[in-house]
This record gives structure tokens, sequence and C-alpha cells, in this order.
């Protein structure tokens, strides 16, 4: 037995070598998180330095009393509508104490004046908006200017003398332009931020995306290129791990297949000594032996050419699909068979002509030996050729169909031994489908028959 050689990159300590020192992936996360957070922190510090929140305009409950008295504001601040009637909901108590010092400045009632704050905007603090203070003791206003002043959103309802309800409020929104140079800061500190964590995130998730799609690969064609060993450690020991697998699952198959044909090849020997012997028996015994002799050829050469497929290396060239189509249905015309290929342009692929050949002529066999005749359909769909061969026969049960594509798997029901083959047909199709990157699958057809579709990538 042959001890499964190393994966580069790895000694048998588990030490690497060859590669420089990297990152762990939970350090790369790690990090991004990290950036990222900082990032975010700058912008917003900077959104405090750049667009620093406007000082409220204050209005003292004197400015107020005198708009009211004079029935409109010089400066247009303010402004005057009438209302039908009056809140129904009272304010708190600072807000009912501005109504009494506006109504004492009136000479009112002091239930002829209602302030209103909270319900047209949370309420703010006097200082909350106000520049920066130099260093040292601020030099406070006096309580009294605090109490009796209005900012922010607010409105004051006034009982006029002629029974009317009039109502004093700002003219614009507090803070509008600010808001909208904050949202519009907050949409050029996501197209900053977008880009740079799109970036990273891709440069984490590279590596992960190349595991993906080496694991596809290897689904496809177990003999493809090994992972190289790039990236993060975790990934690094993942692809090691991969390698291995890989090439022991290589060397798995190619023991298993290695058997099949020294067993078959071996068997061609004793028959053919056993073909001598009955030479001199009695015609009888000789002819029936002769047919077992002659079924066991024919299905020894057909495990050693499905052992063939199994481990042939797909080599690629450029070739037209239906032009091969149409030599192998041309023969089979020749011959008298009812086969027929729908017309259509050429289909340029890359595939290995042999095993292409190979795959059409058990398709039409296949559909020729159990319906008498084989209807061959090529065309594109998007980025992939896709060959379907049907037949108008007996079809296949749905617990038949699941198992079509195994190896020497036969529907006794609809395909004895008289007209059947050896049940390799389809598996070998199946072989040369994945080996190409593509995929076999049939299904019975609604008008009856069953149709054989094979994918290959264009």
């Amino acid at each position: 037995m042959t001890t499964p050689s190393r994966t580069a990159g790895a000694n048998p300590a588990g030490t690497r070598v060859g590669h420089p020192r990297r990152w762990p992936l939970f350090l790369r996360i790690f990090a991004f998180i990290l950036f990222t957070v900082l990032l975010v922190q700058l912008l917003n510090f900077a959104a405090v330095l750049l667009v620093p929140p406007p000082t409220p305009v204050v209005y003292s409950t004197s400015r107020i009393a005198s708009v009211v008295r004079a029935g409109r504001d010089p400066s247009g601040l303010l402004t005057i509508a009438v209302a039908t009637a009056p809140p129904t909901e009272q304010g708190d108590a600072r807000d009912r104490h501005l109504g009494r010092v506006i109504a004492a400045d009136l000479g009112v009632p002091a239930r002829a004046v209602i302030v209103e704050a909270r319900r047209y905007g949370p309420p703010l603090m006097a200082g909350a908006f106000r520049p920066p203070m130099p260093m040292g003791m601020p030099k406070m206003p006096p309580q009294s200017v605090v109490d009796n002043t209005l900012f922010g959103a607010f409105v004051v309802w006034v009982h006029a003398p002629d029974g009317q309800w009039r109502t004093i409020r700002p003219a614009r929104p507090a803070f509008g332009l600010w808001q909208a140079r904050l949202i519009l800061w907050f949409l050029v500190a996501m197209a900053v931020a977008a880009p740079v964590a799109l970036v990273l995130a891709r440069r984490i998730a590279r590596p992960v995306a190349l595991f993906a799609a080496a694991a596809d690969r290897l689904g496809r064609d177990p003999r493809a290129d090994p992972i190289p060993l790039t990236g993060p450690p975790e990934i690094m020991e993942a692809a090691t791990a991969f390698n291995v697998m890989q090439e022991r699952l290589n060397r798995y198959v190619e023991d298993r297949t290695t058997l099949i044909a020294a067993v078959a090849h071996d068997l061609r020997t004793p028959l053919m000594r056993l073909a001598l012997r009955l030479e001199k028996a009695p015609d009888e015994i000789r002819e029936a032996s002769e047919e077992d002799i002659q079924e066991m050829s024919q299905r020894i050469g057909a495990a050693m050419a499905f052992v063939r497929d199994m481990t042939r290396h797909v080599r690629r060239q450029r070739l037209d699909l239906r032009s091969l189509a149409e030599s192998i249905t041309d023969d089979y015309a020749d011959r008298g068979e009812q086969v027929v290929l729908s017309p259509g342009p050429s289909l340029a692929i890359d595939g290995d002509a042999p095993a292409l050949k190979a795959l059409l002529v058990n398709l039409v066999d296949n559909a020729v030996i159990y319906a008498g005749h084989a209807e061959v359909q090529l065309y594109r769909d998007r980025d992939t050729v896709v060959i379907e061969v049907g037949d108008r026969g007996p079809g296949l049960s749905a617990a038949d169909a699941s198992h079509a594509f195994e190896p020497f798997f036969r529907a006794e029901r609809s395909r004895n031994r008289d007209t059947g083959g050896t049940g390799l047909g389809l598996a070998s199709v199946r072989a040369v489908a994945h080996a190409h990157g593509g995929a076999a699958s049939l299904e019975n057809r609604p008008e009856g028959g069953l149709i054989v579709r094979v994918i290959l990538p264009a």
C-alpha cells in the first residue's frame, strides 16, 4: 500500500513551512469590527465639529406680550393666527408659570393665556445648543431670565377681548436646516464607510469563497487541482485537510477501478479456455454455453469500457457538438435505425471528443434498444449546452428512475434480458457528464416515453 504524500505547506509535526505568518481569521474579523467602529466614531466626531447644532432663538415673555399687543412681529420670527378653540390639555408647571407671567404683562386673567411647549416638540434645555464655553467658571444668566423664556417649538394661546383665541408660534422650525445638514452628513458618512467595509468584508470572505469553489470542483472532477494554501491559518488548515481528503478519494477510486479492470481482464482467459473445451461438446450443450460465454464477454467488455470512462483524463478542446451528433445519427440512419436529430445552429463547447461521442452513442443506443427509435435535440440555455435524447417507449417507474444511473442497474419489468444491456450505459453517461463539469438526469415524457437530459458547460 502506498504511503499518502504530504500536502505542501505542513510538516509531520503540523507546523507550516514555506508560508509567512498570517493573522488568524478571528483576529481579522475582530480587527475589521474594531476598524469599522473607530471609523464611525471618527465620522461622528467630525460631524460634531463640522456640523454644530445652531443656537436656538430665545423669546422672552415680555416679547410675546408685546407681539400680542401689536398684533404682529416686526422681525417675522413669530406668527399670529386665529384659532377656534383652546387646547383641551394643560401644560406642565413651567408652562403654567409662563402663562401667568404673560397674562400679568397683558393685564388679563391667568386663564386667558395658555402655553403649550411639550405637544409641539420635546422640551429643550436652555444651554443644550449654545457654543462651547471657554475654560473656567462660566457666567450664568440669572435664574429669573431662564424661567421667563421660550425657545424651540411652542404655541402660546391668548383669549382676545373679541372672544376669539389667537396663537403665537415660531414662523420656522427651530432646527430644520441643521437637521437637513445632519442627514446630508450621515449620507456622506455612509458613502465613505460603505466602500471601506465592502473591501474589508470581501478580503475576509475571499478565502472561504475559494474554498467553496474548490469543493464544488471536487464534486464535479475528482482530479481537479488541489486548493492553494493561502489565507488565514484556519483556512490553510482546512485546505490542507481538504487536499489530503481529495488525494485519498482519488486513490480509493483508482484502486477500485483498477480492481474491476483487473478482474474483468483476468476473466477473459478462463472464458477463452471454456470456449475451446466446448468445441468437442455436443451441439446442444455447445450452443447454449456459447451464448452464455458471449454474454459474459459482452459484460466484461462493457465493464472495462465503463472503467475507462471513469478513469479517463478529460482532454478538452474546442469542438462543434452538433457536428459530432450529426456524424453519430447519420451512422445510425445508414444502418436503418430511426434516429432523428432536430436542426439547429452549431454549438461550440470545450470537451473531450471521444468521451462525448461515447456519451451520445450510449444515449442513442439506450433509446433504440428499448423504444426502437431516438429523437436527439441540442440547444443552448444561457451558459450551458443541453443534450436531450427522447423516445416513445414504455418509460420508467418512479422507483426505477431514481436508480437508473447506478452501475449495473436494469429495470427488469420493461427491459428484459433479451433486449436489455449490461446496465452501464447510463452510468457511463453520468460519469462523462460529471467529468465535464455537467450533470445528467431523466424523466418520463407526458405524452409517453423517456427523455434523458445532459447539461454541459458551454
